[in-house]
């Protein structure tokens, strides 16, 4: 998992409340295990024009010229401005995955889905719960300005705009600490390897009939 510490991106604003896990990735896209390769199935049905299926060659489809991410002054996007309840729906981690596969490293809105919430800090995605009035005023200010870039602070909490305000946020500091040092659950236990190996080694001689 990347490590997450100061982030500097172009912001897309997607102005819709609750959207949901299956708006973000669409059911059919769920058979992969894999991390990887959601991107370009991100927003599915909104962001085509046609009906999507795995296996498919999505650079030749339709591209729907009105949805936002499809706009050419938001390429490159990688901090989502969103409304509240993002990510509510079901519990598939693969929304997660699309995302962070297509780029983006932190979605920004006034609340999230619990589940959702979760997956993304196990995922490597920074969630920022900011209040409605401060998500009004950078939904202004990216529509205004084409570009329009925020910084990401993580180890101080901390969006900064363009203009150099600053916009406290709270994190968990345990996961304020994974997502800085690039660890999810595996690298959390890979940390103590050699103990699991010290100890595999001690059970086998103890009940060798075990192995």
């Amino acid at each position: 998992m990347d490590p997450f510490v100061v982030h500097t991106g172009v912001v897309v604003p997607l102005d819709r409340p609750n959207v949901d896990t299956d708006a973000i990735i669409p059911k059919q896209y769920l058979k992969s295990i894999k991390r990887t390769g959601f991107g370009p199935t991100l927003f599915d049905d909104w962001r085509y024009n046609e009906p999507g299926e795995p296996g498919m060659d999505h650079s030749k489809r339709q591209l729907n010229s009105a949805f936002v991410l499809n706009l050419p002054r938001y390429n490159h996007a990688s901090i989502l401005l969103g409304r509240e309840n993002f990510g509510c729906g079901s519990s598939r981690e693969h929304a997660v995955w699309a995302l962070t596969d297509y780029g983006i490293r932190s979605v920004i809105a006034p609340s999230f889905a619990d589940i959702f919430f979760n997956n993304s800090f196990k995922n490597g995605l920074l969630p920022i719960a900011l209040d409605s009035a401060v998500i009004e005023q950078l939904f202004r200010e990216t529509e205004a300005q084409q570009g329009y870039q925020l910084t990401v602070d993580l180890p101080n909490q901390q969006v900064v705009t363009p203009s150099g305000q600053t916009f406290d946020f709270k994190v968990d500091e345990f996961r304020k600490y994974c997502l800085v040092n690039g660890l999810d659950d595996i690298g959390l236990t890979l940390r103590h390897a050699d103990e699991i190996r010290a100890y595999e080694a001690r059970r086998q001689q103890q009940a060798p009939w075990l192995f």
